[in-house]
């Protein structure tokens, strides 16, 4: 039993995936060596040691951003689309890439304190201006992995602030928006609306209310009319 357990976890956990944690466990202890053993100011031999410690933790860091990227990519693509997709391993590229970066300049020793405040000043003024946008971007990604609802899907959406109830089918759902395809036309959402929304399936006599409920109004109408007459 615990053999086919093995197996059944070997055969889900994908090869980029492996790389990913494989490479990354490389990174750290080349990392942890270097900054045990290596000093760029002490002798030439920690010096080299700091120094080779510093680019094997880059290559390793950099194969291992890339393979995790990948792998966010895989998974992504079949939950939100290729256009998602894309953006999140980019993101996820360049977090590993700051990541290895700050690192590999701790090993060979170049300070990195007056950058740390200037960055960290810059991103607080950022996150201000961009506060819309980031938070549609983190709706986005819980939306992405929650999964209320999937590409091709035809969906419900209750909501007061975006004049629902809204139904229409899900065209694409990226990091920012949700495009759904509606009976009036296409019509993008902010993912920070949907995440404050209640979303569901649409059902066939949810849709059918509506239609029903016109010779009903016609029929008022005309009474009324009467009436006046």
């Amino acid at each position: 039993m615990p053999l086919d357990s093995l197996r059944l976890l070997e055969q889900r956990i994908r090869p980029d995936f492996r790389k990913a944690v494989a490479f990354g466990v490389l990174a750290l202890a080349a990392l942890i060596v270097g900054s045990e053993l290596g000093e760029v100011r002490d002798g030439l031999r920690r010096g080299l040691i700091a120094y080779g410690c510093a680019l094997l933790t880059a290559v390793f860091g950099v194969i291992a951003s890339r393979t995790a990227a990948n792998e966010v990519h895989r998974v992504a693509a079949a939950r939100a689309g290729t256009a998602a997709a894309a953006m999140l391993r980019l993101l996820v590229q360049l977090g590993g890439y700051l990541i290895v970066a700050f690192s590999v300049f701790d090993l060979i020793g170049v300070g990195l304190q007056h950058l740390l405040v200037g960055s960290a000043v810059t991103g607080v003024i950022l996150g201000l201006a961009a506060q819309p946008v980031l938070s549609n971007l983190f709706a986005g990604l819980v939306l992405l992995f929650s999964r209320p609802y999937v590409t091709g899907e035809r969906v419900r959406v209750m909501s007061g602030a975006l004049n629902g109830p809204l139904t229409g089918t899900v065209v694409s759902a990226g990091l920012l928006y949700t495009m759904l395809e509606t009976d009036d036309g296409p019509l993008n959402i902010p993912n920070s609306a949907l995440m404050a929304s209640a979303v569901g399936p649409a059902t066939e006599e949810e849709e059918a209310k509506p239609d029903e409920a016109e010779p009903e109004t016609q029929g008022a109408a005309a009474g009324a009319i009467g009436a006046v007459d």
